[in-house]
């Protein structure tokens, strides 16, 4: 039985450009955060999710948005909290920044502004994001393309779960630590010099796609001022989270279908990896993109576009508005 899908809620949009700033912007504020988002797109058209990977933010799908939009989508992308022009919180025991989280912010963001269901395509952090939201709001994902799927977690086999006294000392163990390091010297000292482009060509096969609207999009979030303890806070949380949220254990329970592409050059998270993907999770597609490295999407996007494209237009269809989760 279908509901009837309601407008949008007006927002205070910045007006539409191109590059990193494509889109309409907005911002939405969510359990204390203000997140930054954007859009592109007609409202009526299915709804499609851009989510961003470590280090980066919104922008990096410059050269994705418009034609997923033209292939008949309504784009939208978010700054995931602690990355982008979002907010960048301390950790706090209680609640810690780490995928879970994520989802958490992902699914207020699919329901208040999207308002329904939509497919998600994550980089590297956003495909765990993505699935994890899959997994934790079934009702409000349709499909999810990853490109890549990173967790080191996949390398291992899934642990019990430790007794009270270890997973105490763990805690202790991995704050001090994060806690000892320097971060807010290295940040920002990382953002100011060629260390930056080291980072950034270690995940590019293609050097010619390391530019310098590249380079300002990874380095201005990094030089905020809250930027560290950011940084410190999802480092603690990532390192503590329980096995349930783990991408092995969330594969096992995802329903929804699963497109997962992988740069076969990858440097930062060997195309290796992937093949610790089906055991988990038998249906799903999986795709090496040659010559391509661990941001493919940014360095063959005509490519990388692509192949989306044909699997949405298999998969899920466009064009055609879908049920809300609560019909």
């Amino acid at each position: 039985m279908s509901a009837t899908v309601t407008a949008p809620p007006r927002f205070d949009l910045q007006p539409a450009s191109a590059g990193v700033h494509w889109g309409e912007h907005g911002t939405w504020h969510w359990q204390g955060h203000a997140c930054h988002w954007r859009v592109i797109g007609e409202r009526t058209a299915p709804a499609l999710v851009l989510l961003h990977g470590f280090g980066a933010a919104s922008g990096h799908w410059r050269r994705n948005a418009a034609a997923l939009a033209e292939a008949g989508w309504c784009v939208y992308a978010l700054d995931l909290v602690g990355f982008g022009d979002s907010s960048q919180p301390p950790h706090r025991r209680h609640r810690p920044l780490d995928n879970r989280l994520w989802a958490r912010q992902l699914q207020g963001f699919l329901e208040q502004i999207v308002q329904g269901p939509a497919v998600l395509v994550g980089n590297s952090l956003g495909s765990l994001v993505a699935v994890t939201c899959a997994v934790f709001f079934p009702s409000w994902v349709q499909g999810v393309v990853a490109a890549p799927l990173p967790d080191p977690t996949l390398l291992l086999p899934i642990r019990r779960r430790r007794a009270r006294w270890r997973r105490t000392w763990k805690r202790r163990v991995v704050v001090l630590l994060c806690r000892i390091l320097p971060l807010e010297l290295l940040v920002p000292l990382i953002a100011r010099t060629p260390l930056l482009d080291l980072g950034l060509r270690s995940a590019y096969q293609d050097q010619g796609a390391v530019d310098g609207e590249l380079r300002r999009l990874i380095a201005r979030p990094a030089l905020r001022p809250q930027a560290a303890q950011a940084l410190r806070a999802m480092s603690i949380g990532m390192a503590l989270r329980p096995r349930e949220a783990t991408a092995a254990r969330l594969l096992q329970r995802m329903q929804q279908p699963l497109l997962v592409l992988w740069g076969s050059q990858d440097r930062l998270v060997p195309p290796q990896i992937s093949r610790q993907l089906h055991p988990h999770k038998g249906d799903l597609q999986l795709e090496l993109l040659q010559e391509l490295g661990h941001c493919p999407h940014d360095e063959r996007p005509e490519l990388f576009n692509s192949v989306v494209i044909t699997w949405l237009a298999r998969n899920l269809g466009s064009g055609q508005p879908h049920e809300q989760p609560w019909a």
